[in-house]
């Protein structure tokens, strides 16, 4: 039977309804959750960990940090053979996404949780748990990158976000779909992921970086904030990669104090580009020295930029990261 570790972080799947708060808090330990999944032990043998209880926003980067750490040490045991992290929905995709850019490992990493707690009648944990154990003591889950699991869908965590604020097929790959469905306890997997960019492992990753929106009338001020306090910037910009004229002018700022700025689009769906030579349009920002993110949301690229300015890289090695 294959061994699968459990890694407990917290989140909706861990809380009741507190009456006297009037709202969902941590409240489930690990065996509690575990046992709700009833018939979970003849999927694999299981070893269970309760790392920590921790709601989706209080995942710092320190946290996700540690906890990637954590991962890393599981999937270099050679008596495990997958790994399943129950986590808070609000920044899964965030979390997951660090692993999977920065541990380089054939060994299934599943992260999954829960859309409802437990004090309401479809509490989804138990199910998402189990499925999520099925997923990573399988075969084909092997080579496929950190995925995060949800309502009987596998995704990649190269472009899984979070879509829904409460359903409970919260979470799509916009554009792309499920790489895999659990289909009456058996794992398919129905579409092929394309090659792997290269892993990044610094010692850790650098911080502050930030994600500033562009909207129509932005100007600069976050943007300066940025520049005199942050080791890197993102841009949400519009479509294609393009911003207002006075949020370019602030680009301009940063790039000439050393900061350096990505570009990504708040679009869910579509690569940035240089089509647009207006004034903040994406080839002007190019021109000035902005680099872009191709497919990549936001907070990704935020992540990429951490994991590349904590491994010493600048000029055309950074450049390389988001070309990939």
């Amino acid at each position: 039977m294959r061994v699968v570790a459990l890694v407990f972080t917290g989140g909706t799947i861990s809380m009741r309804f507190d009456a006297g708060i009037g709202g969902a808090v941590p409240a489930l330990g690990a065996d509690e959750i575990v046992a709700a999944a009833r018939g979970i032990e003849h999927v694999a043998a299981l070893r269970v960990e309760e790392w920590g209880r921790f709601p989706g926003p209080h995942m710092t980067v320190e946290r996700q940090w540690a906890l990637r750490n954590r991962l890393l040490a599981l999937v270099n045991d050679p008596a495990i053979d997958g790994v399943v992290v129950p986590h808070g929905t609000d920044t899964i995709e965030e979390s997951a996404y660090l692993a999977t850019r920065s541990i380089a490992t054939e060994k299934p990493i599943v992260f999954t949780g829960a859309m409802r707690n437990a004090s309401e009648l479809s509490w989804d944990g138990p199910a998402n748990l189990s499925d999520s154990v099925r997923v990573a003591a399988s075969d084909d889950a092997r080579g496929q990158g950190a995925l995060v699991m949800f309502n009987g869908r596998v995704f990649s965590a190269l472009d899984v976000t979070k879509a829904h604020t409460h359903l409970l097929d919260a979470f799509e790959s916009p554009g792309l779909g499920p790489i895999g469905v659990v289909d009456d306890g058996e794992v398919v997997f129905r579409r092929s992921l394309p090659p792997f960019a290269p892993i990044l492992s610094p010692e850790s990753p650098a911080t502050p970086v930030d994600i500033v929106t562009a909207y129509a009338g932005a100007d600069a001020r976050f943007l300066d904030v940025s520049r005199t306090s942050a080791c890197g910037v993102v841009v949400a910009a519009l479509g294609r990669g393009n911003v207002p004229p006075a949020m370019a002018e602030g680009i301009g700022r940063c790039l000439d104090a050393g900061v350096p700025v990505v570009v990504a689009s708040r679009a869910p769906r579509g690569r940035v580009g240089t089509t647009y030579g207006y004034e903040g349009g994406g080839r002007q920002l190019a021109n000035r020295g902005a680099i872009f993110t191709g497919s990549r949301r936001p907070q990704q690229a935020r992540i990429d930029l951490m994991l590349a300015l904590g491994a010493g890289l600048s000029g055309d090695a950074m450049r390389a990261v988001f070309d990939a």
